[in-house]
């Protein structure tokens, strides 16, 4: 039985998943020629890169846009922006509307491409607990439901990503730590919110959550409903021989701790 084991200790985000499973070997290679498939390819660029967070060497994976006005700006998620920003450079961040994908142009996205079947399921359960979420929050059907936040190339990558690689690592199962959120606001389309975000916190339910004293959003929107989809219990570290170990950069710098996911792999 091949489990992967989520430690959640910094939270967790899409490009955080990503880069901890490349960290663990998984082949990024590969994961970029599957995601070839979804033939949007001429509208982002991947870089993954070992970089070292408060002493521990991690990979941090990037999705950068393209064709976009705004530079490099990885991600336009607003719930990434932490509220000690000062958004004098302001981008307008909520009037980019380059990429609003509505729930079913992602869902055809997915079921177009040529993924395995398990591929698929998977990535579309993710997006369903994230659609669900913004749908309930926002008051409108899921086929209603806009994803700005989550439409957003950079999460459709995280996503199916997430999904390519699990299947590629021929994982059995999947366990997770409690989830910390972090505390605090932020600022999010709608306005000033509190941590953890409502869509966050939506998708959360019925998983464990932990206590943090940070003042930052720990866990997005996207690495809430990877884990919450594809963990099957919330523990700590199970029985297990260890195989594999792989940290995943997040895009915050904490005096004191790593912003890092670590996924344990093992039998």
């Amino acid at each position: 039985m091949k489990t992967l084991y989520f430690d959640c200790f910094s939270g967790i985000s899409g490009d955080m998943v990503i880069g901890a499973l490349i960290d663990a070997g998984a082949n990024p290679n590969h994961l970029a020629e599957e995601l070839k498939k979804l033939n949007i390819q001429d509208e982002y660029e991947l870089k993954w890169q070992k970089i070292v967070k408060n002493g521990i060497t991690s990979t941090k994976f990037d999705v950068t846009l393209l064709n976009n006005t705004m530079g490099h700006h990885e991600h336009i998620h607003e719930h990434e922006h932490e509220h000690h920003h000062e958004h004098s450079q302001d981008h307008s961040h909520g009037h980019y509307h380059h990429h609003h994908r509505a729930y079913q142009d992602i869902v055809k996205l997915i079921e177009d491409a040529d993924f395995s079947q398990q591929v698929k399921e998977t990535a579309l359960r993710i997006f369903k607990k994230i659609g669900e979420a913004e749908g309930l929050i926002h008051g409108i059907p899921l086929e209603d439901v806009h994803f700005h936040e989550v439409g957003a190339i950079d999460s459709i990558i995280d996503i199916v990503g997430a999904s390519i690689l699990i299947h590629q690592l021929e994982i059995d199962a999947v366990k997770a730590s409690p989830i910390p959120v972090g505390t605090g606001h932020i600022h999010i389309d709608h306005g000033i919110y509190p941590v953890p975000a409502p869509a966050t916190l939506e998708v959360l339910k019925g998983v464990p959550i932990q206590h943090s004293d940070i003042r930052f959003e720990l866990t997005t929107p996207t690495g809430a409903a990877i884990v919450a989809v594809l963990a099957e219990e919330f523990s700590a570290l199970p029985t297990m021989t260890v195989q594999a170990i792989g940290y995943g950069a997040g895009t915050k710098t904490f005096k004191d701790r790593p912003n890092v996911l670590r996924v344990i792999i093992g039998e």
